[in-house]
């Protein structure tokens, strides 16, 4: 009789936790985890509640009041910065997701960039450049400023909007209003009028085009290809004091994100994630996302996305430090960043590949031996050879054909126009 021998898991300290989510698409990782068994497979009693905002995220997982959270890619980096309201050392192992974002507009809005501009219908790049004619005839002619939206400041959202106005020379400190709305009150404001457009994460740009309320022109996807999304967060504080429970949840979350990154997974699960606890909203609207179905503004379904969201392959459950690092060079680029930093060693102090190694490790994963990787630099798949292991990559190509190179994150900040950006060069200097 053969022996079998059986894996010996960390036992948790704690059991019984509770973690916070927002109703977007990319809570079905934390979803499935609860709903298929994963959490109760590593000895945890999972409670998943929903949170209105991300700020309410931000505080709850800060004083206590919830364990860990779904949490936005650059919320910890920041929250350990001290931006914003809150200062609390924050730390992710476990990135959630790739992609699902996309920048929607009004009809209104759409209809005056098509006229002036009718080829936007079918080259969505030339986008920004046309909407950038219509602010300054806006100018002229003394007209109020568009208002955009996007979830947080400090946010892929925010910087991906900005991103994207900025190739079109869009100043969005001073050429539009940009104001933070929770996702699920975007399709509301652009209905009633308090906004132009907005960037947000999925199924709410699907949700404005279903109801005949505003146009997608482009998604996140194709701004920053395979751009990182959502992590999973708790306080460092916290994973000190529980490592064990800590690399559980990893654990859990690891196969949560195998699960839900199979399609047919996915399109049984939209009628959980539909229902009110979760994200409540149409489980056919739910399906036709996961599938990558898009409502462009011309009318037609784009089904080509085949990554529109990512959940596990391509390495998307890493946390790169280099991923890290692109967000403080933004945060740089429009000003939020100004106090003097070691970039690298912050995105170390927060980003924990070490802490997923472990986890990996006691799954019979592979990961990769290094923290940081260029972006920009494939268009299409790729493969990573790396410590024996090869890795399927997916294309990481940005918008405006950039490369970011992590060893040299001043020289990347240098090379954008700064004459309209908020920073101190010879400030921004000192921070890498």
């Amino acid at each position: 009789m053969t022996d079998v021998v059986k894996t010996i898991y960390p036992e948790p300290e704690k059991k019984e936790l509770t973690l916070g989510f927002i109703p977007l698409l990319d809570c079905c990782v934390l979803v499935a985890a609860k709903e298929k068994g994963f959490f109760e497979k590593y000895g945890l009693d999972v409670t998943l509640q929903k949170e209105a905002s991300w700020a309410n995220i931000r505080d709850k997982v800060s004083v206590g009041a919830l364990d860990g959270a779904h949490m936005l890619a650059a919320m910890p980096i920041a929250t350990t910065l001290g931006l914003g309201f809150t200062k609390k050392p924050m730390l992710t192992a476990f990135s959630m997701n790739l992609n699902g974002n996309a920048i929607t507009v009004s009809n209104k809005l759409y209809e005056r960039l098509l006229k002036l501009d009718p080829s936007i219908e079918t080259q969505p790049e030339k986008t920004p450049s046309v909407l950038k004619q219509l602010i300054d005839q806006d100018k002229q002619a003394n007209k109020p400023p568009l208002c955009f939206a996007m979830v947080y400041p400090y946010s892929s959202h925010n910087y991906e909007l900005r991103y994207w106005m900025a190739t079109g020379d869009i100043d969005p400190d001073n050429d539009i209003n940009l104001r933070a709305i929770p996702p699920q009150y975007m399709v509301e404001n652009l209905k009633e009028g308090q906004i132009d457009g907005f960037c947000v994460g999925e199924p709410w740009n699907s949700r404005a085009s279903q109801l005949g309320m505003g146009k997608i022109l482009i998604a996140g996807y194709q701004i920053w290809n395979n751009s990182p999304e959502k992590v999973f967060a708790v306080t460092r504080a916290w994973a000190e004091k529980f490592p064990n429970t800590h690399l559980c949840l990893i654990m859990a979350l690891l196969e949560a994100a195998q699960w839900i990154d199979i399609d047919d997974n996915r399109q049984v699960f939209a009628d959980v994630l539909a229902t009110e606890h979760y994200i409540s909203l149409d489980a056919d609207i739910i399906k036709s996302s996961f599938a990558g179905n898009i409502h462009h503004a011309n009318g037609k379904d784009k089904s080509s996305l085949a990554d529109f969201h990512v959940y596990h392959r391509y390495l998307a459950n890493f946390p790169w430090c280099s991923h890290a690092c692109w967000y403080m060079t933004q945060m740089i680029r429009w000003g939020q960043l100004k106090t003097e930093i070691d970039m690298k060693q912050m995105a170390e102090s927060v980003y924990r590949p070490d802490i997923y190694r472990r986890a990996a490790d006691l799954l019979g994963l592979g990961y990769p031996s290094f923290n940081y990787k260029m972006e920009g630099i494939n268009n299409s798949d790729w493969t990573l050879q790396n410590a024996g292991n090869q890795f399927n990559l997916g294309a990481d190509a940005y918008f405006d054909g950039r490369i970011f190179d992590p060893d040299n994150l001043i020289g990347y900040i240098e090379e954008t126009d700064i004459s309209r950006l908020a920073i101190n060069l010879n400030q921004a200097k000192k921070l890498n």
